[in-house]
């Protein structure tokens, strides 16, 4: 009867750890995530998984679409709200003062779908030399010329049941919080993930933006880096003390990946990611035809796939066209803005995956995708692909920047296909046992209970 007991007493201690099938303390969360309107964007995709994973544990979470509409891969969590913080508005109320107050209802003409699809349009050709006197204004908050939209998202929030803990999902929301905080009185946290490279192009603003990010971040409870790389990057960035850092490794929804069932017809390089040079593109077309040169891998194919905008265009051309020049379009496949089963196909039908960033990349989303679905990756020794690597042990390094090294590391996957299917197996148990969703979801929620105890406690 005693070992019935302990047994018994073991399976209830275990279900009360397991957050994920027993909320003992629901929360309240507000999730405030930007859209992107016109392409695929990893902080949205990331949001939108949590939400969904946050709701399935009991959770209440509200999610909050600001600037312009989501695009997001299968069936994505929904809005719940209308768009605050509408892009023509910023917009207009950043370039003329009349717009800064203006009445409700001329705003909501602005903010309307039609108004925001065109909006969508531009929003891929955004140059952040351009957008730097309006970053500085939002990351002012109700100091800067968008006040009137932070006071428009706290009127709405106030007709909701009180939040917990509200969740800004980049570091240029940071303006937002010390109004959210005096009105609601609970933390406010803040997720981070790629807003060095955005505020480092932005010229003779980079230093007034940067300096503006920091004095704000004094606002915020608590900050959430995606990997151990950017945490240390962006603490000393925006001044941070070691114990309001708390690193979450991103994890993705496992439903519809899986690796390809038969072997593929030939060998193929995968890049998917958006077609820009910072994503390294150049760096793999020019490692493909060095290899299809050398000829040792009879057969390779490229296969080139993601998020395309108008203002892409001219590059994509410029890689098409050396493609062209040295004879091998035959053997390159294009797939633009692809739908979620789309990029599921994708990745079952490629050796290994490479998108070779030429900045400090502080995730990347893709490398869990083609893990997840068996494929290795092939990524340069730099930002957090180091960390990821060989968390998973679903790849393989190379130098960064150095299309020769890249190729030299292709290489070795491309010849022997039982090795790539080795590689990828490996990640692709590492990615379901560290990197899922509901893991990422319930250390998130650690991070939130801890910030709403610290605040009770002053």
């Amino acid at each position: 009867m005693k070992e019935v007991d302990s047994f018994e007493s073991l399976v209830f201690f275990w279900l009360i750890a397991d957050r994920r099938l027993l909320t003992a303390n629901p929360m309240n969360i507000v999730q405030l995530t930007p859209g992107t309107g016109s392409f695929h964007c990893g902080t949205c995709l990331r949001d939108h998984a949590v939400v969904k994973a946050m709701r399935r544990m009991g959770h209440s979470t509200l999610l909050v679409p600001l600037y312009l509409p989501f695009v997001t891969d299968g069936d994505g969590a929904k809005a719940d709200s209308e768009i605050f913080y509408g892009g023509v508005n910023v917009f207009l109320e950043q370039k003329f003062s009349l717009f800064r107050h203006t009445p409700r209802w001329m705003d909501r003409l602005f903010n309307s779908k039609w108004m925001l699809k065109f909006a969508a349009k531009m929003a891929g050709s955004t140059d952040s030399k351009l957008l730097g006197p309006m970053t500085i204004s939002m990351l002012r908050g109700e100091e800067g010329r968008q006040a009137k939209e932070l006071e428009k998202l706290i009127d709405w929030l106030k007709t909701q049941p009180k939040p917990d803990v509200l969740c800004l999902s980049n570091g240029l929301l940071v303006g937002m919080a010390r109004r959210l905080k005096e009105v609601f009185k609970v933390p406010v946290v803040c997720l981070l993930q790629g807003e060095d490279a955005f505020l480092n192009a932005m010229g003779k603003w980079t230093d007034e933006a940067w300096a503006t990010a920091a004095a704000r971040s004094k606002d915020v409870d608590a900050f959430i880096p995606v990997s151990q790389y950017y945490g240390d990057l962006m603490a000393t960035r925006l001044q941070l003390r070691p114990e309001r850092v708390h690193v979450v490794h991103n994890g993705i929804s496992l439903e519809g990946f899986h690796p390809h069932e038969a072997k593929i017809q030939h060998p193929t390089i995968g890049f998917f990611a958006r077609m820009i040079p910072g994503k390294g593109l150049h760096l793999v077309i020019d490692a493909f035809l060095a290899l299809k040169r050398q000829g040792h891998i009879p057969n390779l194919k490229l296969k080139v796939g993601g998020a395309k905008t108008d203002s892409d265009d001219k590059f994509v051309q410029e890689q098409q066209a050396k493609i062209a020049k040295a004879g091998f379009v035959e053997d390159v496949t294009w797939s633009y803005n692809v739908t979620f089963e789309e990029k599921l196909e994708f990745l079952r039908g490629i050796t290994l995956l490479s998108v070779p960033t030429t900045y400090g990349e502080s995730f990347g989303l893709y490398i869990l995708e083609a893990l997840a679905s068996g494929v290795p990756v092939v990524q340069p020794r730099s930002g957090a692909f180091t960390e990821l690597v060989e968390a998973t042990g679903g790849g393989v390094l190379c130098e960064p920047d150095n299309a020769v090294s890249l190729a030299a590391a292709m290489e070795p996957l491309l010849m022997n296909d039982e090795h790539a299917r080795r590689l990828g197996e490996q990640g692709r148990q590492a990615v379901h046992r560290d990197f899922n969703v509901d893991q990422m979801a319930a250390k998130l929620l650690d991070v939130y209970g801890a910030a709403t105890r610290d605040l009770q406690s002053v």
